[in-house]
């Protein structure tokens, strides 16, 4: 090859990294004013309906509270970093749906029917419990009583998805006080991937539909009889996996549960010394499960001698993997592949 073509080739190669560059769609959000969009939502609304190019939405530092409701598919928001971009909302879900019929609208971030969504480096806050500590009772139109008891640990969701499918969270933390704080639900088709994120809050805090891999992520429960909880109901294949992962809390706090048929696999996990001896409990139910009983562990250590229901048991697992197949794709097939965007 000639020094002409290898000079002609070069162009070419550096025209289409250049194209490539300027096609990607990169907007700011800043409170000060110094991007595109003071406030999230706006940036957010401002994604084109339909097929278009992957929009990244940079979100600088600072507290929003702002409530998101997001019915766009293929972009992301990211943050300046975790508890440095916090979008944070009080919402009581009893109180929510004393006014409403459904739960658009129960939490700091609402997701719809959408696809392909990430966060990044960011907060998202329900602050409810923590700044009301006492019972209130309220007027309730929706309830036979008319009146509802609103507890400062009951349901406070900091994200909400209904029918959404592969969302990936990296870096981010979600915070509440009560229950049902990350809720992806989606058990036709939920694909859910979390990495190196923080999430608290009370019963079923951390609460997928479908399938679900957390890896490095740390878990801490305020309050409540369960930590993490499971629905796979619709198919047999689905299942939550959580690969070194830690998990602390009050004294004698209780790992997970279940009321619908789960799957659960830990594999490396790691338990604080005052984690409770019960196992991963199904819940009395007067749902028909399928699949009953499905919790597998592989290589979990740190809490008391005594708490030995996690002891190896993946060979029990349908298939026999080994705990070195289990990842991402293990999860996710061919389906998603949460690595690449």
């Amino acid at each position: 090859m000639n020094k002409f073509i290898k000079i002609l080739f070069l162009f070419i190669a550096l025209n289409f990294q250049a194209q490539s560059y300027a096609r990607a769609i990169v907007w700011k959000v800043s409170a000060s004013g110094k991007g595109e969009f003071t406030n999230i939502q706006s940036a957010i609304d401002h994604i084109p309906v339909g097929k278009h190019d992957f929009i990244t939405i940079l979100i600088d530092a600072g507290i929003y509270k702002e409530k998101l409701f997001i019915k766009k598919s293929a972009f992301e928001l990211v943050g300046a970093g975790i508890d440095k971009t916090i979008i944070t909302q009080s919402i009581a879900r009893d109180a929510w749906r004393c006014d409403h019929n459904d739960d658009w609208g129960v939490a700091t971030v609402n997701v719809d029917s959408c696809t392909s969504i990430n966060f990044k480096n960011l907060t998202m806050e329900n602050s409810y419990g923590f700044e009301n500590k006492v019972a209130v009772s309220i007027a309730c139109a929706l309830d036979t009583s008319k009146l509802k008891v609103v507890q400062p640990n009951g349901h406070q969701m900091a994200f909400r998805s209904f029918y959404a499918t592969q969302l990936k969270f990296v870096n981010c933390h979600f915070k509440a006080f009560g229950g049902d704080t990350m809720s992806p639900w989606n058990t036709t088709d939920g694909m859910f991937y979390l990495k190196d994120c923080v999430l608290e809050g009370g019963v079923d805090f951390y609460c997928p539909r479908g399938w679900a891999y957390a890896e490095n992520c740390s878990f801490l429960s305020h309050n409540g009889p369960a930590a993490i909880w499971h629905d796979g109901s619709l198919h047999e294949n689905a299942k939550t996996v959580l690969v070194n992962c830690n998990f602390n809390g009050f004294d004698g706090f209780n790992l997970g549960r279940f009321h619908r048929d789960a799957q659960f696999y830990l594999i490396k996990c790691h338990f604080a010394k005052n984690m409770s001896d019960t196992p991963i409990y199904q819940v009395k139910t007067t749902n028909t499960l399928s699949w009953p009983g499905r919790v597998y562990y592989d290589g979990c250590d740190g809490a008391i001698a005594k708490n030995n229901f996690y002891k190896n048991n993946l060979q029990e697992a349908k298939g026999n993997p080994k705990a070195s197949d289990i990842n991402a794709k293990w999860v996710f097939g061919d389906r998603w592949n949460p690595l690449i965007q």
